[in-house]
């Protein structure tokens, strides 16, 4: 299991600090949730904050566009060269010209579904993207309950990966925790996101890290 903490629950006042953390704390992808306001009810980081993330990150950065747009915030964060690039099929009209956009700055595509969205509607997209990323929250704010339907729905995109593109990664966004990380795996999920279980664990990001790997 890959984990990639959301830097969404760090202490932005000590973010340099924090990120280094889960770097030596053995995250496998630092994961940054832009927001634009509109698409989502939050407004979160721009491409200043960002780069000052990519400067002290050791671990590749993972950038989650909740935005209307996302063309022009692709070509905002394209230059820290993050790892991944995800942006919501729900938002995007033309996602495979999107996708060739991304892949051709050299960072790889993901997709990511809002919980309400069957993992079918991207059947003909997962040929062409490295990740899926499946919210198992309502996007735009961290801390919230998990929404068990995800398990459900990460079978069947394995199901589709398997058939599609079987390197595809699947990845989960909201409320991971220990108490729920056995099962996520047990679907087929590859990556996860964790926010408040990863900075509020009473004993560190180090060993919250280790007990979701």
């Amino acid at each position: 299991m890959l984990v990639a903490p959301s830097i969404l629950s760090a202490d932005f006042g000590n973010l340099a600090d924090d990120v280094r953390a889960i770097c030596e704390g053995g995250c496998d992808l630092v994961h940054v949730d832009v927001m634009d306001g509109h698409f989502v009810p939050n407004l979160t980081i721009g491409p200043v904050v960002v780069s000052a993330v990519a400067k002290v990150a050791t671990k590749p950065l993972d950038i989650h566009l909740m935005v209307e747009n996302n063309s022009f915030f692709v070509d905002l964060f394209a230059p820290l060269k993050p790892e991944f690039i995800s942006f919501h099929i729900e938002e995007e009209k033309h996602p495979h010209r999107l996708i060739q956009k991304i892949r051709g700055l050299g960072i790889r595509p993901a997709i990511t579904l809002n919980p309400h969205t069957p993992p079918e509607a991207i059947e003909f997209l997962i040929a062409d993207v490295d990740m899926v990323l499946l919210m198992s929250v309502n996007p735009g704010f961290g801390g919230q309950k998990f929404i068990a339907s995800v398990l459900e729905r990460a079978t069947r995109l394995k199901a589709l990966i398997m058939k599609r593109n079987p390197n595809c990664l699947i990845e989960v966004d909201g409320g991971v925790s220990d108490a729920n990380i056995e099962a996520l795996a047990d679907a087929g999920v590859d990556v996860v996101v964790a926010g408040s279980f990863v900075y509020k664990h009473p004993k560190g990001v180090a060993v919250a890290i280790g007990a979701l790997k």
